[in-house]
């Protein structure tokens, strides 16, 4: 007989496997090159912040003697070492394929990865004189010896690790040197008439640390070194932070964030495969790191920089994806020379308006929605919250200018978005010196919920406006995440924000809400209820169905529901991107369950609820996951769908994606995944949406 924890997936191996599908999809034929550099980049870079929060704290608890098992019954030990084992059979193959098909094909296409071996000397002279004027007075050479201990390697940094002869001495010394990747490209491009070719197509690059590594004898004058290498390690990057004891939230944050940069415990050490015994047991002896965090790297370290390549001038090496168009209700908006009469509060007053990006423009549906409200001298008050927010924010500016033109703005920044506490604590500095009102949430809840809130006189009475979305107020990440946005006046979901916003500002302790689902209040009641719902018309032989798309499928009281669902005779679709720790197909289990998995150009982002109810669909978009974190410990915010054309929509986007034979991957009972073999051309759910998505009814 089987255990109940036999019923689940991994967590943390079933993100493994989605970055794997990651990895997977970068080699494909279908895809061109700087389309697969794309997808290792992305690989990588997920890696790199999987050990800075996942390893690390599964590390953290091996050591404190935590021994508790995880929803399918590994302790943390055996995680790690699960973990090590599945990740180290990824990078080699991706340092494989890099070395060989990918490097091939990109130098079939005229981009080469030289090495300085390889240059000519007309291309040597250049480099080494690249090399003098821009590289060398950034470097700073940190010998270790008795009076000079091992120095601080900070995450992610990327390291060159020598053995220097010093003859006068007559003994052999250890230096470590930094290499500046911050301060200039990875891949250093060789200038086209150096490289002699009548070719305007090819692009010679050489790496920074390889142009280092062949003048390292530069640095240290009357010495000589015998060998050296590179290295890599990454830390513990995860915020501690004692809410409760906290005076001052910002500063607190601001705290945590110089102890990150410090960095944390050691998590990960990447070295070349044949990096010098001297030096990796130095390397060793100085971090004091077991053998089972070392990888041994075939090819380039940090290939999350191959993303500098993505900025090469060769529009014919990458898809050339024509997105986004203004949403047709809002064209009169543009082509209006009276734009009052053309606003987007009356159009959003008539009826609901749904977008999806990237194929409805952000910039002229929610950016227009604010920027409108920023100047617009009916409009008295604005609330939003950020969780994300992109560099250069037009968000940002239009809040800050409402401010100014006498609104109220009141705006909740989430200092604790992770690896964007920095950029978000900048944002709300520049909003309270703009006259915003700043506030941080409640705490101990992350507030995740991307909702905002405009409040307008009209014709000596309120109307309230409001947005609800699936993905953050970020411009730039909207040209390439999916999510999906909801503008309405609906009264009930508007006074139902009024009261969520009172309640992040602290003014409230509002618990109940009419149509919205709010965790961590009645999200995961109303899920429950809904799903049992199903369950019930199934047992009453009434056709009972459920569709959800979302990012992850984590918690354990859903998925034994879905379980039950299954066994009833629910019909059950799920697209889920990421982490699934639920068994699809399995006998006297979940034989009525569909698990897809869409890996494609966007980073599919949307999260969509939908259950049949006997024929009376109910219909909800919002920013949670079934996850324990969104249901019980994040402030988030799902919204009914009641318009029956939107709904019909949101139904045909679900079979678009149910459909999908080009992105598709599916699970199997074994939890592993299958991508779909292509039949044809159609059914492909992206560049579809990219084409018609505005026509779907």
């Amino acid at each position: 007989m089987k255990n109940e924890t036999d019923n689940f997936i991994n967590r943390e191996l079933s993100w493994i496997d989605f970055n794997k599908r990651v990895l997977l999809t970068g080699m494909e034929k279908d895809y061109k090159v700087l389309d697969k550099i794309k997808f290792f980049s992305i690989f990588s870079n997920n890696l790199d912040e999987f050990f800075m929060v996942r390893v690390a704290s599964l590390k953290a608890q091996l050591e404190a003697g935590i021994r508790k098992k995880s929803i399918d019954g590994l302790t943390p030990k055996e995680q790690l070492k699960r973990i090590n084992q599945e990740v180290k059979k990824l990078t080699t193959l991706q340092e494989e394929f890099f070395n060989n098909e990918l490097n091939n094909e990109l130098k079939s296409e005229g981009i080469f990865l030289k090495k300085y071996e390889e240059l000519t000397t007309n291309q040597k002279n250049w480099c080494d004189n690249y090399f003098t004027s821009s590289i060398f007075p950034l470097l700073t050479p940190l010998v270790v010896d008795p009076a000079h201990p091992f120095p601080f390697i900070s995450n992610l940094s990327l390291n060159l690790a020598a053995l220097i002869k010093d003859e006068e001495e007559s003994k052999n010394q250890f230096v470590r040197i930094k290499i500046p990747t911050k301060n200039i490209s990875r891949f250093i491009q060789i200038p086209n008439d150096i490289i002699e070719s009548k070719d305007e197509k090819y692009r010679f690059f050489l790496t920074v640390e390889d142009l280092i590594g062949n003048n390292i004898n530069t640095l240290f004058n009357g010495m000589e070194c015998i060998n050296y290498s590179f290295f890599r390690l990454t830390r513990d990057a995860d915020l501690e932070l004692k809410e409760l004891e906290a005076d001052d939230l910002l500063l607190a944050v601001e705290k945590s964030l110089q102890k990150r940069r410090l960095g944390g415990d050691v998590v990960r050490l990447e070295v070349e495969e044949k990096v010098p015994i001297n030096i990796l047991k130095l390397l060793i002896e100085s971090i004091e790191i077991p053998e089972e965090y070392i990888y041994y790297c075939k090819s380039l370290l940090a290939l999350d920089d191959l993303s500098c390549l993505l900025q090469v001038d060769r529009d014919d090496l990458k898809e050339n994806l024509r997105i986004g168009k203004t949403h047709p209700l809002l064209k009169s908006i543009e082509n209006s020379t009276h734009k009052n009469s053309n606003s987007i509060f009356n159009i959003a007053r008539k009826q609901d308006i749904l977008l999806h990006h990237p194929y409805d423009l952000f910039k002229t549906s929610v950016e227009q929605l604010i920027n409108n409200a920023a100047d617009d001298p009916l409009v008295l008050a604005i609330k939003i919250t950020l969780y994300r927010v992109s560099k250069d924010s037009p968000i940002i500016d239009a809040l800050m200018r409402a401010a100014e033109n006498g609104k109220e703005v009141m705006t909740l920044v989430e200092l604790k978005a992770r690896f964007d506490e920095d950029n978000n604590i900048q944002w709300a500095k520049q909003l309270e010196q703009a006259g915003v009102h700043v506030v941080y949430g409640i705490i101990g809840f992350k507030t995740h919920t991307k909702i905002s809130l405009i409040i307008r006189k009209e014709k000596g009475r309120l109307r309230n406006y409001f947005h609800i979305g699936t993905g953050n107020y970020n411009s730039n990440t909207s040209n390439f995440y999916t999510d999906l946005g909801l503008i309405s006046t609906d009264p009930d979901i508007a006074s139902d924000l009024i009261k969520l916003f009172n309640y992040l500002s602290g003014f409230s302790k509002q618990n109940t809400y009419q149509k919205l689902l709010v965790s961590p209040y009645s999200l995961r009641q109303r899920f429950i209820f809904l799903i049992n719902r199903e369950i019930e018309n199934a047992k009453n032989n009434k056709k009972a169905e459920i569709i959800a798309k979302m990012n992850s499928l984590v918690d354990p009281e859903i998925i034994q529901l879905l379980y039950s669902a299954s066994q009833a005779g629910v019909k059950i679709n799920l697209i889920i991107r990421g982490i699934c720790c639920l068994y699809p197909q399995r006998e006297n289990l979940s034989e009525n369950i569909r698990i897809t998995s869409i890996i494609g150009h966007f980073l599919e982002h949307s999260r969509i609820f939908w259950f049949y109810n006997n024929n009376d669909a109910e219909v909800f978009i919002g920013s949670a996951d079934w996850m324990r974190r969104n249901l019980d410990r994040r402030i988030e915010a799902v919204t009914p769908i009641e318009d029956l054309k939107l709904k019909s929509q949101l139904y045909n986007l679900l079979q678009i994606y149910i459909q999908d034979e080009h992105y598709s991957w599916v699970m199997n009972k074994d939890g592993v995944y299958k991508k779909i073999a292509k039949k044809s051309i159609s059914n492909r759910s992206q560049i579809d949406l990219i084409n018609n998505w505005q026509k779907i009814d």
